[in-house]
């Protein structure tokens, strides 16, 4: 269905005035930009920093507070796309940082740090029987592809469309020409009779199922969770491995999406907040399976990297698993999360403006329409016009969330600059009230 807000021009016109404020606002970002085109292409080494018409630059971090370098401050709700779940240099990592420099860098050997991590981490996550450390969320993810693929002897990997594992495992628009070569199967998350088909289809080449609990970068979408557990009960019918990308729902709860549902995956991914915020990944799993990494074992696979085991990642991960965000911690903040979420669904329900909020605990995107959404074509209704108009309005009012409209709370962010928040996101809704469609009115297009 068309989205019912593609002819709205008092909309196009508050946003092109957006767009000239922020602009005027900003002009040592604007001349930074300009530089970096000369040496990178668009200026741009990440590409979901990006925005128009040119993208905020960053100088220092601070607690919760971000300083770009026109001089401005913002409350940083971004949470650096979930691995600054502490916010900007916590002390506990700050410390086990400098400690790790003072000890030396680069030690070419197995440390004790790697041990304390890898127990640790064994601990958190009840489905990590043994776990291998990587660098990336994406490289994490590609292990455990590989994995998979190697120890059933099969071939064929079933994703979401919508999907991000990575910048090599991206199923935006059912996937880019530059993913890892891999044969892909595409299934509709929470679609259960659809890719139930789908698994039984394929299941004698079928080596794993890779997804996240929620998807994240796909809008903040959950998962139903008879979904998931249809994906448990079929992938285990059809001797394929059920992988959960933990990237980012490794801070859900006190132990990670899959234990708040019950769930036990045969592998599992994580990256982002579980190295203290360092370059950071991890797959691990069912202990038979991750035995194929054991170099005294016969057959055994090597897995290399270099940083694999770098000591500023494993200092900075055991600071964070045992200081910076416990258990009782990440209980806290998803329930935070959630009393937010709920919060802003009342303000935008009684503003009567097509906009909402999806996501689990302390992550959540805002959407320009009013749902809801269960699978991801549902997103199409989403006005990206009106998410960049309200993104530009908070950069003015001094808050930071994605231009995507996606938020990932921190620890740092206190209870009265949520209700700032709050309040600001209801005096921005306010003012723009004449530019917004209403909830009635997209509805009943």
């Amino acid at each position: 269905m068309p989205t019912p807000t593609l002819s709205n021009a008092p909309l196009d016109e508050a946003l092109a005035e957006a767009r000239e404020t922020y602009a005027a606002a900003r002009p040592n970002s604007a001349a930074a930009h300009q530089a970096a085109c000369a040496h990178m292409p668009g200026g741009n080494t990440r590409t979901v920093l990006y925005h128009g018409p040119f993208p905020l630059r960053a100088d220092r971090g601070e607690g919760a507070y971000l300083d770009d370098v026109d001089g401005h401050r913002y409350l940083n709700l971004l949470g650096e796309y979930t691995a600054g779940v502490f916010g900007h240099s916590h002390p506990a990592i700050v410390a086990a940082l400098r400690e790790a420099i003072g000890d030396g860098l680069n030690l070419g050997a197995h440390n004790r740090h790697e041990v304390r991590l890898a127990e640790l981490v064994c601990a958190r996550f009840p489905a990590i029987e043994r776990v291998r450390f990587t660098n990336s969320g994406t490289e994490a993810n590609l292990m455990a592809v590989s994995t998979a693929r190697h120890v059933t002897g099969r071939s064929k990997v079933l994703v979401m469309s919508g999907g991000y594992h990575g910048g090599l495992l991206y199923f935006g628009g059912g996937g880019i020409p530059i993913n890892a070569p891999f044969p892909y199967l595409l299934g509709t998350y929470n679609d259960i009779e659809a890719t139930r088909t789908l698994i039984r289809e394929n299941a004698d080449d079928l080596a794993c199922v890779l997804t996240e609990p929620m998807m994240g970068s796909g809008g903040c979408l959950s998962a139903d969770p008879a979904f998931l557990a249809m994906l448990r009960e079929e992938t285990m019918a059809a001797g394929a491995l059920l992988i959960f990308d933990e990237v980012m729902t490794s801070r859900f709860g006190g132990h990670g999406a899959h234990a708040l549902l019950g769930i036990a995956p045969d592998l599992i991914t994580l990256g982002k907040w579980v190295g203290g915020g360092m370059s950071f990944g991890a797959f691990g799993g069912r202990a038979d399976i991750m035995a194929l990494y054991d170099p005294t074992a016969a057959g055994a696979m090597p897995h290399a990297g270099t940083f694999n085991n770098n000591v500023l990642s494993m200092r900075a991960g055991i600071a964070a698993l045992t200081e910076a965000f416990t258990p009782e911690q990440a209980v806290a903040l998803h329930a935070r999360g959630e009393a937010l979420r709920d919060r802003l669904d009342s303000l935008f329900e009684g503003r009567d403006v097509a906009l909402s909020v999806t996501g689990q605990g302390s992550l959540m995107n805002l959407h320009g329409a009013s749902g809801p959404f269960h699978k991801v074509a549902d997103l199409a209704a989403s006005d990206d016009r009106v998410k960049e108009l309200i993104f530009l309005d908070l950069l003015e009012r001094g808050f930071y969330i994605a231009r995507r409209g996606f938020i990932a709370l921190s620890t740092a962010v206190t209870a009265p600059e949520l209700d700032g928040f709050a309040e600001a996101l209801d005096d921005i809704v306010a003012a723009r009230r004449s530019v917004l469609p209403a909830r009635a009115a997209v509805a009943a297009a």
